[in-house]
């Protein structure tokens, strides 16, 4: 008896999500666990894999994200190795719901890095391009980790990016893009 990989593959569960999908209108279910921005959605549809329909737990981000996220992962890490009491920034917010003030080797390791940021991105290190990472052996379903070219994610994206995924019309920009940190986006 062939035994099914996660519950993502599951055809009770499959059917559940379309239900819930087609109440929400949409043609996603969005991960409400998840925080969402307009320039990172985490959401859940319905697709094909090999023959069989699938869940697709989707990560879709814009390519200013992306870039802002290896800045800040590239300088974390240089931090660490810079530091050898290094630890990672916690912010806290206090009674009032105000930021707590920094101690003195958090402030010092937050310059540190904001200072490599800047190095990086002014020297052009760090480029990025659109992809599609498929995980079949994700936890639930079949996990994508996809990053576009567009300014913010909109429900319109979603619906275009989940249309072109399952008809196998996404065609991806493999241009390398850097980007300025916060300034207007520009293309």
């Amino acid at each position: 008896m062939e035994t099914i990989p996660n519950s993502g593959y599951d055809l009770e569960v499959i059917k559940d999500y379309k239900k819930r999908i087609a109440l929400s209108g949409k043609s996603y279910l969005l991960d409400e666990e998840d925080e969402q921005s307009d320039e990172y959605v985490h959401f859940y549809f319905i697709g094909k894999y090999d023959t069989a329909e699938v869940i697709y737990d989707c990560i879709l981000y814009t390519l200013r994200f992306q870039h802002e996220s290896e800045l800040f992962d590239i300088a974390e890490h240089k931090a660490a190795q810079h530091f050898p009491q290094y630890k990672k920034i916690k912010y806290e917010a206090d009674e009032n719901g105000d930021l707590k003030t920094l101690d003195d080797l958090e402030e010092e390791i937050g310059l540190y890095m904001a200072e490599v940021m800047v190095e990086l991105e002014e020297e052009g290190e760090v480029k990025v391009c659109e992809h599609v990472d498929i995980d079949t052996g994700h936890d639930f379903g079949i996990g994508l980790d996809a990053s576009l070219h567009l300014e913010t994610i909109t429900p319109q994206q979603i619906d275009r990016f989940i249309n072109d995924f399952n008809t196998d019309n996404l065609k991806l920009d493999s241009s390398l893009y850097s980007f300025q940190m916060n300034s207007d986006f520009k293309e």
